[in-house]
């Protein structure tokens, strides 16, 4: 989503750090450019005058005029005022007090809601919770089906809802069954309009005064854009809400909402939707998405997306495979699998630094494709062969290749790259692997 903008604010870093000393008026034309950058990734111009107020008071203070690096000054301060402009840190769900502990999804028609109640539900298991989801959104078609649906597909209990019921109601009883069912969270799913309304917000403020949540999340899409901030500040005048829950922050919108909804509403963005997939709920971290915007990376996130998809014990035994020379294709195939529950690799790699320049440069930006490739190759392998690799000769080859849909030339390629990188192992096994700590790869 901040790729235009962080692409936008490297070139004027790029410009500013070759400069030996920098002077008040070229940092006046790099803030300039940084405005226009902000301003044409839809960020709100009151956000971007204070912003650009902020920086322009440090920057033109000591700590650049005199520094020996301004330029790298200059990129720290914009990091800095971004994190402060995202909200600083990360805003943890408050489910603290009353048990079970409430919350109430809130938004517009189209948002994601129901979606986000399932990922939110998934989420919170994972962190040892006990959710119940609860669809109170009796109006549109299918929205209790579809929440039904959800639960099942995470085997997380839905309370069974009806059309004929009252949301007031359906909220209350949810409530008392899930104390009576040693639920701890109940996640309510309400109904939404095309637009802000009286009726909405009438209903919604019923549902607060009935059953007083924790959290009243407010679930905006970010493709909207500015209009998401709009939404934000309408809903907080009305509910008072805890937070924001922005989805499609994968999109390729320009990212104006995620840097403006704090500094409007005063209120945090706490979880970000980051895919289709009901895994693809993350915690919002302000300096984290800094980073990514001017492609610092992100292997914080990326370490922690690892921990959470990787077999500790596989990892373990990979460790032994390889370092007495066992690793198979087998175990190559369940590698890739691995690291492509991880995200595309498009996502994975947005999280290295210098991310930017690499997409730039031919060749060194991996192609998706090649790895259902390869899996494929290593499909139409025997079981066998993909223990033995030696034995696959000419014949073999031809076989694998015309089972995966691929070519000869594609089959004998995976085996020399298997080949070479056993081999780079066994350089590796004297020096790198000994004494690596149980269950941690150096790779």
């Amino acid at each position: 989503m901040f790729e235009s903008l962080g692409s936008r604010l490297n070139k004027v870093f790029k410009k500013l750090k070759g400069y030996g000393k920098l002077s008040e008026e070229q940092i006046q034309e790099g803030l300039r450019e940084v405005r226009l950058a902000l301003l044409e990734a839809d960020v709100n111009y009151k956000v971007v005058k204070e912003f650009i107020a902020g920086v322009r008071k440090r920057a033109l203070g000591q700590e650049v005029m005199d520094s020996l690096t301004p330029g790298q000054q200059v990129v720290k301060i914009v990091h800095d005022e971004l994190v402060s402009l995202l909200g600083r840190h990360n805003q943890q769900l408050d489910l603290a007090g009353r048990q079970p502990a409430v919350i109430v999804l809130v938004g517009l028609q189209g948002s994601g809601k129901t979606t986000t109640a399932g990922k939110l539900a998934r989420w919170l298991r994972k962190k040892g919770r006990k959710p119940l989801l609860v669809p109170a959104d009796v109006y549109r078609p299918a929205a209790i089906e579809q929440l039904m649906t959800l639960g099942r597909q995470l085997d997380i209990p839905v309370f069974p809802s009806e059309t004929a019921m009252e949301p007031v109601d359906i909220a209350r009883k949810a409530v008392a069954h899930a104390g009576l069912n040693s639920l701890d969270t109940v996640i309510i799913d309400t109904a939404g309009r095309l637009h802000v309304d009286k009726e909405l917000m009438s209903e919604l403020k019923a549902i607060k005064e009935t059953v007083s949540p924790q959290e009243i999340l407010l679930v905006a899409d970010a493709m909207t854009g500015q209009d998401a901030v709009n939404i934000a500040s309408a809903f907080d005048r009305d509910l008072s809400i805890t937070g924001v829950v922005l989805t499609k922050l994968d999109g390729d919108a320009r990212g104006g909402a995620a840097l403006s909804i704090q500094s409007v509403t005063g209120k945090p963005v706490k979880l970000v939707g980051v895919g289709e997939k009901l895994d693809a709920l993350e915690p919002f971290h302000p300096d984290r998405i800094a980073n990514r915007i001017l492609d610092m990376g992100d292997v914080l996130s990326l370490i922690e997306k690892a921990q959470e998809v990787m077999d500790r014990d596989k990892a373990v035994e990979l460790q032994k495979k390889l370092t007495s020379n066992a690793f198979t294709l087998e175990d190559f195939r369940d590698q890739l699998r691995q690291l492509r529950k991880l995200g595309s690799l498009e996502q994975i790699m947005s999280m290295i630094p210098g991310f930017s320049k690499m997409k730039k440069m031919k060749g060194l930006m991996p192609d998706e494709r090649e790895l259902v490739k390869i899996e494929a190759i290593i499909n139409s392998m025997t079981p066998l062969e993909r223990r033995k690799h030696t034995i696959i000769n000419a014949s073999r080859r031809k076989r694998i290749a015309k089972g995966s849909g691929t070519s000869v030339q594609d089959v004998n390629a995976l085996l020399k790259n298997y080949a070479q990188m056993n081999k780079m192992f066994k350089k590796m096994k004297k020096n790198k692997f000994r004494g690596f700590p149980k269950g941690m790869m150096p790779f």
